[in-house]
């Protein structure tokens, strides 16, 4: 082997080529997957701890406050995706040719830029504060906790929330996925530890603002938590936030945003279909809003799951795909998509037919249970096609098919879902409202199907 080769796996460390290149794919799928899911579901745990502390207050107001903020956190995530899924596909691409200052440079590109960009929406909120309260549909008996929850999680929140985010998404691409999900779950346990005693009566007595408070503390947490990894592991890890390494050169910004910019754009989507959906729901009372509320945080579990089994994949796929191991991405894509599968088909079939106890565990309120179980029946519908999205934009995503990702974004809110809410709110008002998705993804599902098939079909 030539020196120069020899120089360039001991940089990579041997582990890492082993589990990119050699170790069994359910073990190296597994090794990757399960702690992004891990650390995914624990996110899930600490938004439902928002929901579930702020319910035990039996005060729907604030409850709705929670799920009226939700688009604009949710807002976050076209950053993090620009910039986390962007800079973490560039970088395992570039481990897979060897690249190390290519990997490099991609970090510190996706790390100052999400840290302006957060600094940037922090500003944009605060100064046009009034205006996005009303277009969130925050208005009358819920406006004032709104404002006071969002004031916490995005006037001055917004930019832990989105670094810590990217960061983890920065160890994970070079195969690092437990790191990245302890650094996660780190600050998604003390923001359940700091929830009740900021939210309840025998606490702080903040309500829907403590929950924003113990948000914004647990994200300063989670970078803290990435800061010290990164100077730790210095000399031994390609993460580098020097800025030295920032040179937004033409490869590095091109090749960043042109996986980053459909993923944000997807997300932009997302925030839109939500806000379409709470402005809807709105008009029927913070009963509803708070159901709606509980709905979509209960889904969030199996979202999370299938989120966690395309994220945790993708620094696999990526390396081999340009490495040019096109039969190992093969089977580790298959080998994810079986597995999430599964997981979601149960967790679909539970969710349907408990319906009713697992709304009830947040709001003791006949009314609120009554909406929440006819919503989360109807929502929990699309989970296995959604699973087969996910994992189709997740490869995309990792094979730097950026256009592609783009495409299924545009079909799955404008072209797909929000028309639906339109339609099947005025066939079935309100409840209607949780088949949207349902109709969607059985779409997307079977044409992520097609077109998946025809890419690995290729890599065989």
């Amino acid at each position: 082997m030539a020196a120069s080769t020899v120089r360039e796996e001991t940089s990579l460390g041997s582990e890492r080529i082993q589990l990119f290149e050699t170790l069994s794919i359910p073990k190296a799928v597994i090794k990757l997957s399960v702690p992004t899911i891990l650390s995914s579901l624990v996110m899930v745990l600490y938004n439902l701890a928002d929901t579930f502390f702020v319910g035990m207050l039996n005060d729907p107001v604030q409850n709705a406050a929670v799920t009226l903020a939700a688009p604009a956190l949710l807002a976050f995530n076209a950053i993090n995706n620009l910039f986390g899924v962007g800079s973490s596909s560039m970088m395992s691409r570039a481990l897979g040719r060897r690249d190390i200052k290519t990997v490099e440079r991609s970090s510190a590109f996706g790390f100052y830029s999400a840290l302006f960009c957060g600094l940037l929406l922090s500003l944009l909120y605060t100064v046009s504060r009034s205006f996005m309260l009303g277009v969130l549909g925050a208005e009358g008996e819920n406006l004032d906790a709104t404002s006071d929850y969002l004031f916490w999680t995005t006037t001055l929140g917004a930019a832990p929330s989105i670094l810590n985010v990217v960061m983890a998404y920065l160890v994970r691409a070079e195969g690092s996925a437990l790191h990245a999900s302890l650094g996660t779950m780190s600050g998604c346990i003390l923001n359940i530890i700091l929830d009740p005693l900021f939210i309840m009566p025998w606490g702080f007595n903040m309500k829907a603002s403590g929950a924003g408070l113990a948000t914004f503390i647990s994200n300063c947490a989670a970078c803290l938590y990435f800061f010290v990894l990164i100077a730790i592991r210095r000399g031994k890890t390609h993460v580098n936030i020097s800025p030295k390494n920032f040179r937004p050169d033409r490869e590095i910004v091109f090749g960043v945003c042109g996986v980053g910019i459909p993923a944000a754009i997807q997300n932009l989507l997302n925030v839109t279909g939500m806000t379409v959906l709470n402005n809807f729901v709105a008009g029927w009372g913070s009963d509803a809003i708070s159901a709606m509320g509980i709905a979509h945080k209960l889904n969030m579990i199996p979202f999370q799951i299938a989120m966690g089994f395309s994220q945790g994949v993708m620094p696999l796929v990526s390396y081999n795909y340009a490495s040019g191991n096109r039969k190992r991405m093969r089977k580790a894509t298959l080998f994810a998509g079986s597995l999430s599968l599964s997981f979601l088909c149960l967790i679909t079939v539970v969710y349907f037919g408990f319906s009713d106890g697992l709304v009830s565990l947040f709001m003791e309120n006949e009314s609120v249970v009554g909406y929440g179980v006819r919503f989360l029946r109807g929502m929990c519908l699309a989970l296995p096609f959604l699973c087969l999205d996910f994992l189709a934009v997740g490869v995309f995503q990792a094979c730097g098919l950026g256009r592609l990702s783009l495409l299924f974004a545009i079909l799955r809110k404008i072209i797909l879902e929000i028309p639906a809410l339109y339609v099947l709110n005025y066939l079935f008002p309100l409840y209607g409202l949780a088949y949207a998705q349902l109709f969607a993804e059985a779409v997307l599902g079977v044409s992520a199907l097609v077109v998946l098939g025809r890419l690995l079909k290729k890599s065989a």
